[in-house]
């Protein structure tokens, strides 16, 4: 199982920009993705953009985030 703390949880603190696509964003949040019953991958929440990857950490698709 991948540990999302080790990979990810030194991007909160704002210091270091999470980058993909040459735009770079702070990360609000992380977490593991699942289909009701088995965990299937996890995502990256940024200011902007959640991504998704799988549990091969391959980047599947990403969301725009809309602020209201």
């Amino acid at each position: 199982m991948i540990n999302l703390d080790a990979r990810y949880h030194h991007y909160l603190n704002g210091k270091t920009k999470f980058c993909i696509n040459d735009v770079c964003e702070s990360v609000l949040g992380y977490g593991w993705t699942d289909d009701g019953k088995n965990i299937i991958g996890y995502y990256v929440q940024t200011e902007n953009r959640r991504l998704f990857y799988d549990l091969d950490e391959k980047f599947i698709y990403m969301k725009e985030m809309v602020s209201i």
